[in-house]
């Protein structure tokens, strides 16, 4: 049974940062591609950040560019967000999603992912 469990979500102040970890009982990591989204209340889910198997692509959501950082540790089995500069309306539930796929590559549409974790809550304060 394919498990992905999301931690470090939490409340922090509008200009502070935070990790999320997501951990993933995945018998091949290294073959999927990996990405984090978030829904807020009353919106849809949005990609946030994705990064390719191997970890030598990555790909973001235009708002998050220069603030935000995924990565991986294939070794462990986990991606992790490294959020900074955080805001306001970026309060929302984030979730880690999983993505088998033959090539190298970032996957950014939420119908390819195939695995979802059950989210971790974000809520920056202003």
């Amino acid at each position: 049974q394919v498990q992905l469990v999301e931690s470090g979500g939490g409340l922090v102040q509008a200009g502070n940062s935070l990790r999320l970890s997501c951990a993933a009982s995945l018998r091949t990591f290294s073959t999927y591609s990996m990405g984090w989204f978030r829904q807020a209340p009353g919106k849809e889910r949005e990609f946030v950040a994705g990064v390719s198997p191997s970890g030598g692509f990555t790909d973001y959501v235009e708002s998050v560019k220069g603030r935000f950082t995924i990565s991986r540790d294939n070794a462990k089995n986990t991606v992790y967000l490294q959020m900074n500069s955080m805001k306001p309306d970026e309060t929302a539930k984030y979730y880690c999603a999983a993505a088998l796929t033959s090539f190298n590559t970032v996957l950014s549409t939420i119908k390819r992912y195939s695995y979802w974790g059950q989210g971790t809550q974000v809520t920056v304060s202003s």
